[in-house]
C-alpha cells in the first residue's frame, strides 16, 4: 500500500467518524428545563424572595414518600392558615414525567399526593405558595422507588 492510499484511508476513516458523531449528537434528545424559559428568567426574583421568606420560617418543608403517598408538610407557621399554591414534581431526566399539583393543605399544613401518579425516578419538588400576601418558595429532592 503506497502513501496515497494510506492518506485516502485516513481521510475516509475521519469522515466516517465525523458522520457517526454527528448522527449521535442529533439522536440524543435535548429538553430545555422549561418551555417558557425567558418568562421564567424574568420572574426569577420572585423565586429568590420566596426562598428568603421560606428560609426565615422556624422550620423547613418536609417532603417524603411512604406507604404509596407523597407527604408534603409545611412549617408550623402555616398550620391553620389559608395556603394557596402549586407543587411541581420536576424530573430532570424526562420532561414527560413532570407533574403539576395544586397545593391544598389541611389544618395541619399537610398534603398527601398519590405516589402512583408519579413515575419512578428522581424529582426536584418545587413548592410555591402564598399565605397572607406573603410569597414562599422551596425546593426539595425526592426519589420515587
Amino acid at each position: 500500500m503506497n502513501y496515497g492510499n494510506k492518506l485516502l484511508l485516513v481521510f475516509a476513516a475521519f469522515a466516517g467518524l465525523l458522520s457517526y458523531m454527528t448522527y449521535r449528537c442529533f439522536a440524543v434528545p435535548v429538553d430545555l428545563v422549561s418551555t417558557e424559559y425567558y418568562k421564567d428568567e424574568i420572574s426569577y426574583q420572585d423565586i429568590i424572595d420566596g426562598t428568603k421568606n421560606a428560609n426565615a420560617l422556624s422550620g423547613k418543608i418536609n417532603v417524603m414518600e411512604s406507604g404509596g403517598a407523597v407527604t408534603i408538610q409545611l412549617p408550623a407557621e402555616m398550620k391553620g392558615h389559608l395556603v394557596k399554591g402549586t407543587v411541581l414534581f420536576y424530573s430532570p431526566s424526562q420532561i414527560e414525567n413532570d407533574r403539576h399539583v395544586t397545593l391544598t393543605t389541611d389544618n395541619d399544613g399537610k398534603q398527601l399526593i398519590d405516589a402512583k401518579t408519579l413515575k419512578k425516578g428522581n424529582y426536584i419538588v418545587k413548592i410555591d405558595w402564598k399565605e397572607n400576601n406573603n410569597h414562599y418558595y422551596a425546593e426539595k429532592q425526592l426519589t420515587i422507588l
